[in-house]
């Protein structure tokens, strides 16, 4: 989980500290503040520390090529120095990132204005998290899923990596067994979406709850049900584990108020169950439904 972020002339921030809760997490602000840059840049260095783990090369030089390459692939610049904060002349930015019970795992960077793919670090990390990260982006997954992996991986696609990354995680099984607090969880959300999520050959269908229905194909369900059945399945599929990170950028695009409540209380079900959550938000709605529930639960939400 992610305990602190500092970062300097990176994108719109100068110089800002952020320290982040294990339960939920609030990023907000206008349209041009840069919430999406940081939700992306705290994703970047959370996925790149759990990667370590399962890699066999974790040199200074695989460390720093990692980092740069996630950087660009989910910021999208033309080069990593378009990620500097603009000024005459040459700046530098500079990133400081550390997490909650694993302080091994916590480095610095920095990157040019000049560089191309390149950042330095001081120091390897001995140690990574445990838990991978998950990042939502704005537009939903399930009904552009099928075959999307495989057509990133062999064409140029405008999307940057965090729908390749969501693809990836979404390409699993589910699970045959829960813990008792996953399941649960579980339920909650099916619950507030009215059926049950399950990938079948590929493509994704909702199971409806009520008798005779039958099972609708993913694209024919509402954008909104379709954003919370994604939210079920990485939980089904393992994907999502407790003491890890779900990073969601503008949970309410494309939402109706009613969907608003219903997303704020499936989030929130998540920070209670042992899941750090990073939302990056503009929506006074979503704010406020999640306010109500904060006081109704007597829960600390950070807001950065």
């Amino acid at each position: 989980m992610l305990k602190t972020l500092n970062v300097k002339n990176f994108t719109v921030f100068t110089d800002a500290q952020f320290q982040f809760s294990p339960g939920l997490n609030v990023i907000t602000g206008e349209n041009g503040t840069g919430k999406s840059q940081l939700l992306k840049l705290a994703y970047t260095l959370s996925a790149v520390s759990a990667q370590s783990i399962k890699s066999t090369r974790n040199t200074k030089e695989d460390w720093q090529k990692r980092v740069a390459d996630k950087l660009v692939n989910t910021c999208r610049p033309d080069y990593l120095g378009r990620l500097v904060s603009r000024q005459p002349g040459r700046n530098r930015c500079e990133v400081a990132v550390d997490f909650a019970g694993a302080s091994e795992a916590g480095f610095s960077l920095s990157f040019a204005t000049n560089a191309r793919a390149e950042v330095k670090m001081d120091a390897v990390p001995t140690k990574g998290i445990e838990a991978p990260p998950v990042f939502i982006p704005t537009r939903e997954m399930l009904s552009i899923f099928p075959g999307f992996r495989a057509v990133y991986e062999d064409r140029h696609l405008e999307f940057d990596e965090t729908y390749y990354d969501l693809a990836k995680a979404l390409d699993a099984t589910a699970r045959k067994r829960h813990s008792a607090d996953v399941q649960t969880l579980i339920d909650e959300i099916e619950h507030l979406m009215g059926g049950h999520i399950r990938l079948e050959n590929g493509r994704f269908y909702l199971l409806p709850n009520k008798a005779g229905a039958g099972r609708i194909e993913i694209p024919l369900v509402a954008e909104g049900l379709r954003k919370l059945a994604m939210l079920a399945y990485l939980l089904i599929n393992g994907a999502l584990r407790s003491r890890g990170t779900l990073f969601w950028d503008e949970p309410e695009t494309n939402l109706n108020p009613r969907m608003m409540v219903v997303t704020a209380k499936a989030l929130f079900s998540l920070a209670k169950q042992g899941y750090q959550v990073v939302l990056a938000t503009h929506s006074l709605f979503l704010m406020r439904e999640l306010e109500i529930l904060q006081m109704q639960a007597k829960n600390k939400i950070s807001v950065l």
